[in-house]
């Protein structure tokens, strides 16, 4: 068997002298094997791949292939080896060997997963994750960044932490944002999102369910979170009360206000939390 460079040259000096005896003399090959090339070359067949021989497996190639499907390609060769024998086969095992690997291959080739494009729509998917932030006086960051999976609008809100309150402050910023509520949100597995999975399904925090709505320029959904006894105790123990809570009132009373008193609101909020820097807080900062 010819390397490619050899064929090659042997097609060089046979175009160089338009003799077969002489190609074989620059060649430093037969005549033969001159032409053998040289006539693949002229039917248009690719003469450096060889000519497939006879095997004397082709007769139970199928029965081969027929064994690595119904195995989902895990059958080894010495196995279907033995069961050749018992059908008559008596070739080597090198050439099953061979076969069964041609067989596994073509298998993967036609079970190979795909992977589709996505394609979105406007209004039917927006995505959140999660980046860390600069150190404030000695004290990390988070950036909830989300965005829209159409447009790319994107909306950036500097955190203290990733807690279920600053999830909760986080989406209610970001779709009065968005001014909407796409369809399906789409984020990593965190605690705060799926607390768990049962059959592959994934179950989500019951926290997040929807308890009411408002309006922002449309009907918009507001996730509020469902006060546990645990919590409670937490609230009425701690004093002053803690931002995130007064952070998740003033979201979920901008509806209600008009535009002047959102904007004291938020003067007022700004004012406490920069007074407060130095004490741990869960809302988003301003």
């Amino acid at each position: 068997m010819k390397g490619n460079e050899e064929v090659m040259e042997i097609l060089e000096a046979f175009d160089l002298t338009q003799s077969y005896e002489a190609a074989a003399r620059l060649a430093g090959c037969d005549a033969k094997t001159v032409a053998r090339y040289v006539a693949a070359r002229d039917c248009g067949n690719t003469p450096f791949i060889p000519a497939a021989r006879d095997r004397t497996v082709d007769p139970y190639v199928d029965k081969i292939e027929e064994w690595v499907d119904h195995s989902n390609g895990d059958i080894r060769a010495d196995v279907c080896h033995r069961k050749l024998r018992a059908l008559g086969y008596t070739g080597s095992e090198r050439t099953t060997r061979r076969a069964v690997a041609s067989a596994k291959a073509a298998y993967v080739r036609g079970h190979r997963r795909v992977y589709r494009p996505w394609v979105v729509e406007p209004g039917l998917w927006f995505q959140w994750d999660w980046g860390t932030g600069p150190v404030i006086r000695g004290r990390a960051t988070q950036l909830w960044c989300a965005w829209l999976a159409w447009s790319r609008f994107r909306v950036i809100i500097p955190t203290w932490d990733k807690t279920l309150p600053t999830v909760v402050a986080c989406l209610d910023e970001t779709l009065r944002a968005f001014q909407g509520v796409p369809t399906y949100g789409l984020t990593d597995n965190e605690k705060t999102v799926t607390t768990e999975r049962v059959c592959g399904i994934a179950v989500r925090h019951p926290t997040l369910s929807p308890r009411r709505a408002t309006t922002v320029s449309q009907s918009t959904p507001v996730t509020r979170p469902i006060p546990s006894p645990r919590a409670a105790r937490r609230r009425r123990c701690a004093s002053p009360r803690p931002t995130s809570c007064r952070r998740l009132r003033i979201c979920s009373t901008y509806t209600s206000r008009s535009a002047s008193s959102r904007a004291r609101a938020k003067r007022r909020w700004t004012a406490s939390m920069r007074a407060n820097t130095a004490r741990p807080g869960v809302c988003p900062m301003t």
